[in-house]
């Protein structure tokens, strides 16, 4: 078990988060994001995972779900370390922990989707074993 990372349960807790997940989110304004994150929590299933050093230093929102064509997989829909704080190792830390979730938890994978322009984060997640396996598509309606 990791100590330094927490499930945000607490509205303190989410609302510690808001600084570092703007970063990859910036579109969330800060009186938004703890009704967001509880509502999605609620409706969804989502959770934030938090990892600290003296100070919220990586942000990662998740979900368990699952699917017909997959089973059961835990999902990554963001992560994010601090600026300042990258290359430090504490995304691949907590991305470690996800992993470790999703083993507990009874998952048989863990997936992400990651704009096309985030090469950098593409090169962390091959380095972490992952594996490209799929386009996504979307169209604004």
């Amino acid at each position: 078990m990791n100590d330094r990372i927490n499930i945000a349960r607490s509205e303190q807790e989410i609302s510690a988060c808001y600084a570092v997940m703007a970063e990859l989110r910036p579109h969330i304004r800060r009186d938004e994001f703890v009704p967001t994150v509880k509502r999605l929590a609620e409706v969804a299933g989502f959770r934030l995972a938090y990892l600290t050093d003296g100070e919220v230093k990586a942000v990662a929102g998740f979900r368990i779900s699952e699917w017909l064509a997959g089973g059961k997989y835990l999902e990554v829909e963001d992560l994010v370390a601090k600026t300042g704080e990258r290359s430090k190792g504490y995304g691949g830390e907590l991305f470690d922990w996800l992993v470790a979730h999703a083993r507990e938890n009874a998952c048989s994978q863990l997936r992400l989707v990651s704009r096309v322009s985030r090469l950098d984060a593409h090169r962390f997640y091959v380095r972490k074993g992952m594996r490209l396996e799929a386009h996504y598509f979307s169209m604004d309606i």
